[in-house]
């Protein structure tokens, strides 16, 4: 079974090298590119304050900071939940950075590049000359309702870019169809075999309690939740 972590960061600032801080790790597991329904959230004391800008995007006070754990008290926890699983990031040289430099000010290994997917990069490679592939532009595109998204959260965020995630790997048009044609041979291609290539069908592996988690998770991302069509797909058909 196919494991990866979405996440997202809120910091102090821009900038790890001028001593900007993490506030916020938002972390969304995917089993199969499917939600299983577990998360990770915490707030974290930076220790400073923050930015006037950095507080006008995630609107988290000093002060409410301040009652914060430290990144030392929660790295163990952090690091047993995302594993060895890929990472997926949104500009991820950013938010990759910023994790690096506290795992360094706590003496532990910083996280490898090999490890990390990046969805700006993937959007950029796929709408290139496109006027905008923010996470916000890139919501708008695939009709992701992000109106929760008054200030910026490191969860929520994650819960929109899972979705993103989905949406650029194709997780409609592989999920469902494959993309095949009805006359044989894949949409796009120049494949013609005369029919459906011998495939076995895709069983799903998850289980009744990772599904009941994961339907919790898309009814409060609301009906416009892309997982929402793959789960209908997934529906037994009534008998005739």
């Amino acid at each position: 079974m196919s494991r990866e972590i979405v996440m997202d960061t809120e910091t102090t600032g821009l900038s790890a090298d001028q001593g900007d801080r993490v506030v916020e790790i938002g972390c969304v597991e995917l089993m199969n590119h499917i939600p299983s329904g577990k998360t990770w959230q915490t707030y974290l004391n930076p220790q400073r304050p923050n930015s006037s800008e950095a507080f006008r995007v995630h609107g988290l006070s000093d002060e409410f900071l301040a009652g914060q754990p430290l990144f030392a008290d929660v790295v163990d926890i952090f690091l047993e939940f995302i594993g060895d699983a890929p990472l997926v990031m949104h500009n991820a040289g950013f938010d990759l950075g910023m994790i690096n430099a506290e795992l360094k000010r706590v003496g532990r290994e910083p996280l490898p590049l090999s490890r990390i997917v990046d969805t700006l990069a993937m959007a950029q490679r796929k709408y290139s000359g496109a006027a905008g592939n923010s996470l916000d532009a890139l919501c708008a595109r695939f009709g992701i309702d992000r109106s929760r998204r008054e200030l910026h959260g490191a969860l929520l965020d994650s819960e929109l870019l899972a979705e993103v995630y989905l949406e650029l790997i194709g997780g409609r048009q592989t999920g469902f169809d494959l993309g095949f044609s009805p006359r044989g041979g894949s949409a796009g291609s120049d494949w013609s075999g005369g029919g459906l290539p011998d495939m076995a069908p895709y069983v799903s592996r998850l289980t009744g309690a990772e599904r009941d988690a994961h339907l919790k998770l898309i009814e409060k991302i609301g009906k416009t939740a892309v997982w929402n069509d793959y789960l209908r797909q997934q529906e037994p058909t009534p008998d005739a």
